[in-house]
């Protein structure tokens, strides 16, 4: 590859001839060999398995950096935005571009408020669900149920009514998670309030009941703001990738998000702080040690999967997990939660991190393994951990929803693959095949 930087480019020898493939270069030093006319021009493909070398668009939402530890929301470091900043703030920051000033967070919290109500024919729509009816699986279905009541938002559409679709879906979705919850426990819905904030409205309509008195606590409106912001967007993985690809197709922003809602719901994704607890339910419940678990974690031949350890990306220790074990440690010395997964949890995140098989391997707890009990301790069910990682990544899925469509190199996504089965095979009738 040739570095020369006034005609940066890198030589492909193949089949004895050369061809010169063009070099693109990110603001923070990453660079990428251009492949937009590799198969035309050679007749090869590249093949990467997952997408783990392959950049699919150009972005200024996001960056992360997974040897050195770093993430940074449009320049911005996580730990800043988390220390500093209330969630509708960084949900404006990844939608609009900048942090806010004081007259557009009233304003932005202004349509929150406004748009937070679902249409009540909607309401119907909860009580066909089964009972036990998973929140995500709920979720996903009334987000794309959104199209039917509500304009979709068409590109060619200006400022304020972009804001108006935007500040709808983070709005709606909030009121869609509670009612889920309610739902699944047989409890009457609540409705938003203009009295309360986002994440006071949230815990407001998530706890609250007729027969006992709730007032979300400043503590707790707190931790939700930080936890929600720690999810608020990571680059391109699993879903937003899902959001990005469904979008090129030109489907509709409720239809995308849907998309990314049930990428989200796998375990190897956002399912996997729910994960987590449930692994410790299952050490609690079958009495097994901390080394015995590592041990099994260590086997390649045991199927037992260590949940909450190690990341795709981060090579050292994730950013968004070393907030979260500071709210983690802060949350239970102030609640000091009768949990017998606490101490579970934090015996095997100290045995593993001792242990030279994940430190040689880079294994360190992320992001998920800590984010459970944190929910666990502010009274949230195992089965809306997902759906709350949902509500904090909406603005980033928002963000690269938009920016895919202002950007002039987006085209449908097609990826191609490699075949291998048989080849042409001759035609036997139904009559002769045995």
């Amino acid at each position: 590859m040739n570095d020369n930087r006034s005609d940066p480019q890198a030589n492909l020898h193949l089949d004895g001839k050369n061809f010169r493939l063009e070099m693109v270069a990110g603001s923070m030093g990453d660079r990428a060999v251009h492949l937009g006319k590799l198969r035309s021009e050679t007749g090869c493909m590249a093949f990467d398995p997952g997408m783990a070398n392959t950049a699919i668009c150009r972005s200024a939402i996001t960056f992360v950096d997974g040897e050195k530890g770093v993430l940074l929301h449009r320049g911005y470091a996580i730990a800043d935005l988390v220390e500093h900043c209330s969630f509708i703030e960084v949900a404006y920051l990844l939608i609009h571009g900048t942090l806010p000033t004081l007259e557009q967070q009233q304003q932005f919290s202004r349509l929150l408020n406004i748009h937070s109500m679902l249409h009540e024919d909607m309401r119907s729509f909860f009580g066909n669900y089964p009972e036990g009816a998973h929140p995500m699986a709920v979720l996903s279905a009334m987000v794309v149920s959104l199209s039917s009541f509500y304009p979709e938002l068409r590109l060619e559409t200006g400022k304020e009514e972009m804001n108006i679709t935007v500040t709808r879906l983070l709005s709606k979705l909030r009121t869609i998670a509670a009612f889920s919850y309610k739902k699944s426990i047989g409890e009457p819905f609540v409705y938003p309030s203009y009295k309360f904030s986002y994440c006071e409205n949230f815990l407001n309509m998530m706890f609250s009941s007729p027969v006992s008195h709730y007032r979300a606590d400043a503590y707790d409106v707190a931790i939700m703001n930080k936890l929600l912001i720690l999810h608020a967007d990571h680059e391109q993985n699993a879903s937003t990738t899902a959001v990005r690809m469904v979008g090129s197709t030109g489907a509709n922003l409720y239809a995308c998000i849907s998309a990314g809602i049930c990428a989200l719901w796998g375990a190897l994704h956002g399912g996997a702080n729910q994960a987590v607890v449930e692994m410790l339910e299952r050490i609690q419940q079958q009495g097994l040690t901390v080394d015995q678990v590592v041990t099994m974690a260590k086997d390649h031949n045991d199927p037992f999967r260590l949940m909450g350890f190690g990341h795709r990306i981060y090579k050292s220790y994730d950013p968004r997990a070393k907030i979260a074990k500071q709210l983690c440690m802060a949350v239970l010395q102030k609640k000091k939660p009768n949990d017998p997964l606490v101490a579970t949890a934090l015996a095997l995140e100290e045995r593993a991190l001792q242990d030279s098989y994940f430190q040689d391997r880079r294994l360190y707890p992320n992001v998920d393994f800590y984010t459970g009990l944190i929910y666990r301790a502010l009274g949230f069910p195992k089965e809306m951990f997902t759906v709350l990682f949902a509500l904090g990544r909406l603005p980033g899925w928002i963000a690269h929803w938009q920016e895919m469509h202002q950007d002039p190199e987006q085209k449908i996504m097609r990826p191609r693959q490699l075949y291998t089965g048989p080849g042409p095979l001759p035609f036997v009738p139904i009559e002769e095949r045995s």
